[in-house]
């Protein structure tokens, strides 16, 4: 073991096309909690694997697995397993253990999932985006923790309704499956903008999706300029989330895009926008092994009653414009907002966003959006720094309307034009 080796007595990662398991591993079984061996040629573990008694994070991604082993229900204190990348096409019944809360399944080729998933009571966050699935089993109902759930680029003919019904379900994805599949509108397609006239500069960032750049179009504008990528992402395809951006259109609390690549050399799709100015920045960070479905926030992080006011109205307004235009955010979070210091907001990253049908889906997509607010309205209330009885009064009106969000009868939660009333008085 020595390529790319990282060990203790808690880690171990081993990237070096491996075909067999190590044995060796079994040597930390008294203290091994993280086991990475993505990046090999597995097809199985060993029958004895559940001597990993303390193990809780697991990643196989990227190996060739063709069916989830049924050994790791052996392991107790398991909590997150992924196995992105693979070639599973069966999910075994029983095969999970009763602890795992984060799943990771993208992109394999599973076209139906196991009975057995209704037990998983601490399950939060399932991805299964880029499989073959074309119904779910009606026991996950049973999943009452559910929080976040990835069905993008699979074969769903219908949602079911009780999907929309789950007590703590907020971030859900479901574009580039049948029962989504709606035609873009007419108005909203966008100017085109060669690519012999654009020019990179530097690399501001990449995700799953692609990679972003600042450019220049023409002799002066300055821009982002996102390239796709093409495959299946863990929120699903990249065409999709093209999709829902230009479909948004304009509102100044959204950054999307204003012109769309062509002619490019490579044939690779690509947007335009604005290049948002250096006083913004992240509302927080993505969410870690520990918090699962919750962002993290900079320990020094602190707002204000009318900071947080400020912020959440601008999120509510652009949130009500997409769901008038059935576009449901899927991923409203404060690592996809921007912020400068006043307060202003720009909610961005539409790589969950799904289009959505009004005569199907009704207010269905938008309850889960208002509880997704109400997360983040709790986080931030979290980090609320109160100096007077007045401060105080308002935050007591912000808890309320946090609570009122994230109701877990789903319909008795406000509207999202009922939240942005109330963020005005």
């Amino acid at each position: 073991m020595q390529n790319n080796q990282k060990i203790d007595t808690t880690e171990f990662r081993l990237s070096d096309n491996l075909e067999n398991f190590p044995r060796e591993i079994f040597d930390l079984s008294d203290t091994l909690e993280l086991l990475d061996l993505s990046g090999n040629r597995l097809t199985g573990l060993p029958d004895d694997f559940g001597r990993l008694k303390k193990l809780r994070i697991l990643f196989l991604s990227n190996n060739a697995f063709t069916q989830i082993p049924q050994v790791l229900s052996e392991c107790p204190e398991l909590t997150m397993i992924g196995f992105k990348s693979n070639q599973i096409t069966l999910w075994p019944e029983d095969a999970m253990p009763a602890k795992v809360r984060w799943l990771i399944l993208t992109d394999n080729r599973i076209e139906k999932l196991p009975d057995s998933i209704g037990k998983l009571k601490y399950l939060q966050k399932l991805m299964l985006a880029g499989n073959q699935i074309s119904t779910l089993p009606d026991t996950m109902n049973h999943c009452k923790n559910l929080e976040l759930i990835r069905l993008s680029a699979n074969r769903l003919e219908k949602l079911p309704e009780w999907l929309f019904t789950l007590p703590r379900l907020a971030w859900l994805a479901c574009a580039g499956n049948p029962c989504t599949s709606i035609p873009l509108p007419d108005t909203n397609t966008l100017a085109e903008i060669a690519w012999e006239d654009i020019s990179l500069h530097e690399e501001l960032g990449e995700g799953a999706s692609g990679v972003i750049s600042r450019g220049a179009v023409g002799d002066e504008n300055f821009a982002a300029i996102k390239i796709f990528k093409g495959e299946v992402t863990s929120d699903g395809y990249p065409a999709d989330e093209m999709s829902a951006s230009i479909s948004a259109g304009k509102h100044h609390n959204l950054n999307t895009p204003y012109g769309k690549v062509s002619e490019h050399p490579e044939e690779k799709e690509a947007l335009v926008f604005p290049l948002i100015p250096s006083i913004y920045c992240n509302l927080g960070n993505p969410p870690n092994f520990d918090s699962c479905t919750r962002d993290i926030y900079d320990e020094e992080a602190s707002f204000t009653p009318s900071r947080i006011v400020r912020i959440t109205s601008d999120v509510i307004s652009a949130a009500v414009h997409l769901h008038e235009r059935g576009i449901n955010h899927g991923d409203l979070y404060a690592h996809n907002i921007l912020v400068d210091k006043s307060g202003h907001s720009l909610l961005g990253d539409f790589g969950a966003a799904t289009l959505y049908d009004h005569s199907l889906y009704g207010r269905s997509f938008e309850q889960l959006e208002v509880r997704a607010f109400g997360c983040l309205l709790e986080d931030l209330l979290d980090h609320c720094v109160v100096e007077d009885d007045i401060q105080l009064d308002k935050v007591k009106s912000l808890e309320k309307l946090k609570a009122e969000c994230m109701e877990e009868v789903v319909e008795k939660r406000p509207s999202l034009s009922e939240i942005m009333i109330q963020l005005t008085i």
